[in-house]
């Protein structure tokens, strides 16, 4: 178990699968966002493997019939450093006996520095603009795993300051920051967002940070908050910038309110870093790349890069990730047409009529600057 854990930090892994089945055991590590096998543990060791977790986690071992949750902290010493390590445990009952999945909360992979998370320079001052506003809502969107959190808890670090009072309300909380009142939700006894939003605005706050709007309740005190003088920054499941306007709707916020209190909307995707140690230019016809959003002129100067692989990126060919991101700042002729409740295709052509860099075209910037291989972006984006 012990191999397991520093062999993930090792290899830099975000997540660990442990995986039982018929006739063997299998452990798969998620790193740069992609599963890989890493060792075949002897099927004989599944239940010590498992309880070991399951003790460190502080879960009850007898019950092997319903899915825990927990978390392990270990300390360790590593180049003769201290370290601490935070895993998020998950079990499920599968099978043939329980699946265990580990999220790896490392603190020194938590990058706090906005001007490292892979915001192009112009999308960058938008959004830092509107998170120096002392009020609106400011929203992050994207699908699981698209490092979201990363860029809310980089804002909220750039705006954690002695005379502002910083409260969040998260499920589960992931990284302990100082100086901001982090709220950790408990469903089982009514603890919601919506709840400790409520609860927020009678804590005199400047900036209120929601993990995740998942109904018409928490957005509605979440606006309700925007308008009444604080910044709120929040996250939504939604594909593009646009599309976050329509979610609201629909969750049954009226358009009016919609478009008084969101100042910015961010879409963002994360895409693998071509390794540094084995990059190597890719002979690309030029058609492919127009097909991909090029014109006809960029298709003619773009050099493209992919990784042949090497043993610093073990034989993969990427190392690390990188952020594409697409930046809507709600301006007065996006907030009419929001009042006029126009749809997401019709804010998206205006948006770009005025410079929005779509989450596309961040990532072609990112394959033209040598950053990323045409497939992550194919992969992550659509035209």
């Amino acid at each position: 178990v012990n191999l397991i854990l520093t062999d993930s930090v090792k290899r830099g892994a975000s997540d660990i699968h442990i995986e039982p089945y018929e006739l063997e055991m299998r452990v798969r590590f998620r790193v740069d966002g992609q599963l890989a096998t890493v060792m075949t543990p002897p099927l004989r060791l599944k239940d010590a493997i498992t309880s070991r977790l399951k003790i460190m986690a502080k879960l009850d071992i007898a019950e092997k019939r319903l899915p825990q949750d927990g978390r392990i902290m270990i300390k360790y010493k590593a180049d003769g450093k201290k370290k601490e390590l935070d895993f998020r445990v998950s079990t499920v009952p599968t099978l043939y006996g329980e699946k265990v999945v580990m999220r790896l909360l490392d603190k020194e992979n938590l990058r706090l520095d906005m001007t490292k998370l892979g915001f192009e320079p112009e999308s960058l001052k938008k959004f830092e603009r509107n998170i120096m506003k002392p009020y609106g809502m400011v929203l992050v969107t994207g699908p699981t795993g698209s490092g979201k959190t990363n860029t809310l808890y980089s804002s909220v670090a750039t705006l954690n300051t002695v005379d502002t009072n910083i409260m969040t309300a998260e499920d589960p909380v992931e990284f302990q920051l100082a100086g901001i009142n982090q709220v950790q939700m408990k469903e089982q006894i009514g603890l919601n967002f919506a709840a400790a939003l409520r609860a927020f605005l009678r804590q005199d706050p400047n900036i209120i940070l929601v993990g995740e709007i998942r109904d018409f309740e928490t957005a509605e005190i979440g606006v309700k908050a925007a308008l009444t003088g604080h910044l709120v920054l929040s996250t939504l499941h939604t594909n593009d910038a646009p599309s976050t306007i329509s979610r609201l709707m629909n969750m049954g916020i009226e358009p009016f309110l919609v478009a008084t209190s969101v100042n910015l909307i961010c879409a963002q995707r994360l895409v693998r870093r071509i390794c540094g140690n084995c990059k190597e230019e890719l002979e690309v016809p030029h058609q492919a790349l127009i097909d991909a959003g090029y014109t006809t002129e960029e298709a003619k100067t773009t050099k493209i890069y992919h990784g042949k692989g090497c043993t610093t990126c073990n034989k993969r060919g990427y190392k690390g990730r990188t952020g594409l991101y697409e930046v809507m700042e709600i301006n007065d002729e996006l907030r009419e047409l929001i009042l006029v409740g126009a749809s997401a295709l019709e804010l998206k052509k205006k948006a770009i009529e005025q410079g929005m860099i779509t989450l596309r075209r961040s990532g072609l910037m990112k394959v033209a600057l040598g950053q990323t291989t045409m497939e992550e972006v194919l992969r992550e984006t659509v035209l």
